[in-house]
């Protein structure tokens, strides 16, 4: 608008220099019209001048503004960014830590499956996983590892659990192969994977019902331990004639969630029967001290009946005491006569009991 208003006022001086040119006056009509046309011209000049300042200031005030909009915005993204950079920062270091962690995850994964694909390192695998769960679940004093049975075996460990049942053994068995193949296999194929796979267990069911239930030794059942709650949940589910057929020859099929269970309850037995071995102990400590109590009252009883006696002799003593004294003060205030025989005086003196 300013702007405008500056070319309007400049044109309209243009326009009267050249009015100013194109007039032919005379000589003093000439210098009143050039004077007045200066004073004219000073004025609008003032003018123009004055609207430039004022233009000019206006102009500063907005870029002040502007540049205080500017520096503000550009504080805040500096902000912003500042806090998205600090919190990207924070993100990445997770990052980088989940990817370390999924890194290590992911070698710890190949070392398991390198330990499962051999069959001596797998049969490693179940038997330290079996000793963990039951040293975590009971004493020392309830189980051995790697005990000798029958003989000629070795089973893996042996609950010590007192009659009845009595020890009962606990073995080790992977059977992962055919698992595997069993679940990766094609529909077409599954049936017979399953009858492989079934019999696999079944062979290690009559290798441990075989070995390990030693009569007079152990007791009449034994546990087979699967390292695995997979394969003890397809057994369960899809193989229940496996299940029976462990039943009927007395070995019970665990996984690690259900030997602990089991272990609990070896665990309670065990408690029961200390507890009735404490209560024995009681009960014979209990019929000593009873007897202490009868020898102690018959002893009271006879230290009673002496001091019966005793104060039996002492009244008695009391009692001749009494009669010596009475004795002694009559002699003391008897008066003797004249006509008193001196034998008399001389004769003894009786005491009466």
């Amino acid at each position: 608008m300013e702007l405008l208003t500056f070319v309007s006022i400049l044109i309209s001086l243009i326009v009267l220099v050249l009015v100013f040119m194109r007039t032919k006056p005379t000589e003093n009509h000439k210098e009143e019209k050039l004077e007045m046309f200066l004073a004219e011209l000073n004025g609008r000049l003032s003018q123009v001048g004055e609207q430039v300042q004022q233009q000019n200031k206006n102009i500063e005030e907005r870029f002040d503004a502007f540049a205080g909009k500017m520096r503000e915005g550009i504080d805040k993204s500096a902000a912003e960014t500042t806090k998205n950079m600090s919190s990207l920062q924070e993100r990445l270091a997770v990052i980088d830590s989940a990817q370390k962690k999924i890194t290590n995850l992911s070698e710890q994964v190949v070392g398991l499956q390198d330990i499962l694909s051999n069959k001596q390192a797998r049969g490693a695998f179940g038997e330290v996983q079996l000793e963990d769960i039951v040293s975590a679940a009971l004493p020392p004093s309830a189980y051995s590892f790697q005990t000798p049975l029958g003989g000629n075996y070795r089973v893996d460990c042996l609950l010590q659990v007192p009659n009845p049942p009595g020890p009962i053994a606990v073995d080790s068995k992977f059977p992962l192969e055919g698992y595997q193949n069993y679940i990766n296999a094609e529909p077409a194929q599954k049936p017979a994977l399953a009858k492989v796979f079934s019999a696999s267990v079944l062979k290690h069911v009559k290798d441990i019902a075989n070995k390990y239930i030693v009569p007079g030794e152990t007791a009449e059942s034994a546990i087979m331990f699967l390292p695995s709650e997979a394969v003890y949940a397809e057994l369960h589910t899809h193989f229940r004639d496996v299940i029976e057929s462990s039943y009927k020859m007395r070995v019970w099929i665990v996984s690690p969630s259900t030997l602990m269970a089991t272990l609990n309850t070896v665990r309670a037995i065990l408690r029961d029967v200390q507890m009735r071995e404490q209560a024995g102990l009681i009960q014979h400590e209990v019929s000593k001290i009873m007897e202490d109590v009868h020898r102690l009252d018959t002893r009271v009883g006879n230290l009673q009946r002496h001091f019966g006696q005793a104060e039996e002799d002492i009244r008695k003593i009391r009692t001749s005491n009494e009669k010596i004294i009475n004795r002694a003060e009559k002699i003391e205030n008897l008066q003797l006569e004249d006509n008193i025989a001196l034998e008399d005086i001389n004769s003894p003196i009786k005491i009466e009991e």
